[in-house]
């Protein structure tokens, strides 16, 4: 198998990538954004893909518009894109998943056919989160690619779990983490997007080695043949088109452990992440407490005297949504909003409020999300190199006529 065939970089779904059509910046995508992140927020079509925000076209990232997040789960074809590096060009016939390392007693190298039925397969409904999302809305500004709301999706993920697969392999008792590898590789140069899991993490139940997002096998910009999906956590630990697992009983030291992918120690709380944690910093990996209005969306104009209704969606890393509040006031006084029907721990919670404007001119809407560990959204955003964890609570602005 050549792991170093790219979809950008000489396949003809990069010709057609170079001809795309540009199309015009929906308001609902980049109301509130700062100015430079809506003068990157152009919508482009990739094939097989409706048409999402570009941040970037090498490697490609593109993001889910804001209006599209009304649904439960995210349509496949509105899910966002992201890659480090080239986007692999495989065919499912000659893929294999190879199982190795120090610390498995017994390596194992399995087809497609071969894990669908040696194992039993499992379902998990989750959030799948880059560690950047928003990225665009710090002030200062931050580098990294500048994502608006959008890189983010939710979906019921189908395939094993990583947890049988791995036991397969004979942990030895000194396992310590697994190291996940994709077909993927630099375009250039720079290092190979290599990550790892802490055992527990790894043999979690809801871990998985998934073929499907919500019924229907993976796309390739979505991770095609198989990808790790790590509930809870953030998106850096699911590798996308994975063909190597590595059982270590070392921690890893990649670029994307050791130098990437980490904020200060303690920034956001303990990481969970023993082994690769520092004196001076540790790995973000849980996701944080955060919610999103969808609609109205920014800018909108609201009739005097008619019932309206604050819809969105929260999400956190699996300890549960325990509710959602809404401010009319600038945040003086919160109101419980409600919530739809619960997907499951790892899903977002969709939520709506009712109100009737009772005067005109310029206002605002607010929501934050409290978590069952007691988490709540920040008031202050917490300013870290590179961008990670924005969960400021959101103010909307609307004009009432």
């Amino acid at each position: 198998m050549d792991r170093r065939k790219f979809l950008l970089g000489s396949s003809s779904t990069v010709a057609a990538g170079l001809l795309l059509p540009r199309l015009g910046v929906a308001s609902a995508a980049t109301g509130g954004l700062p100015a430079g992140t809506v003068a990157s927020s152009a919508l482009d079509t990739l094939p097989g893909k409706r048409p999402l925000i570009r941040r970037t076209f090498r490697p490609p990232n593109f993001e889910t518009p804001l209006e599209l997040f009304g649904e439960a789960f995210t349509p496949n074809d509105a899910f966002y894109v992201r890659w480090h590096s080239g986007v692999h060009e495989l065919a499912l016939a000659d893929w294999r998943l190879r199982v190795a390392g120090p610390a498995a007693q017994k390596p194992r190298e399995y087809t497609h056919a071969e894990l669908l039925r040696r194992f039993k397969r499992h379902e998990v409904a989750a959030v799948n989160q880059c560690s950047g999302n928003r990225r665009g809305l710090f002030a200062p500004h931050v580098p990294g690619v500048q994502w608006g709301y959008g890189a983010m999706g939710n979906a019921v993920w189908g395939g094993v779990r990583l947890k049988d697969v791995l036991e397969d392999a004979g942990l030895a008792p000194g396992a310590l983490e697994v190291v996940a590898n994709g077909a993927d590789a630099p375009m250039l140069t720079g290092p190979d997007f290599v990550k790892s899991l802490p055992m527990w993490k790894a043999l979690d139940p809801d871990t998985l080695l998934a073929f499907e997002m919500n019924g229907a096998p993976l796309s390739t910009w979505n991770g095609f043949p198989a990808r790790i999906v790590a509930p809870g956590w953030t998106a850096t630990y699911w590798i996308k088109a994975v063909v190597d697992l590595t059982v270590s009983d070392k921690p890893f030291d990649g670029f994307w452990m050791k130098t990437a992918y980490r904020v200060p120690k303690g920034m956001f709380g303990a990481s969970g992440f023993d082994s690769q944690d520092t004196e001076q910093n540790s790995p973000i990996t849980a996701i944080k407490v955060n919610s999103l209005i969808v609609t109205p969306a920014p800018g909108a104009i609201l009739p005097l005297g008619q019932r309206a209704t604050v819809m969105g969606i929260a999400w956190d890393n699996g300890s549960g949504i325990l509710r959602v509040e809404v401010s009319l006031d600038g945040g003086a006084s919160w109101r419980n909003a409600r919530f739809g029907r619960n997907l499951g721990r790892y899903a977002w919670r969709q939520w709506h409020y009712d109100f009737t404007p009772g005067a005109a001119g310029s206002q605002s809407f607010m929501a934050r999300a409290i978590s069952r560990d007691g988490s709540m959204q920040v008031e202050q955003l917490i300013h870290n190199p590179a961008g990670y964890h924005h969960n400021l609570v959101q103010r909307v602005e609307y004009h009432v006529a």
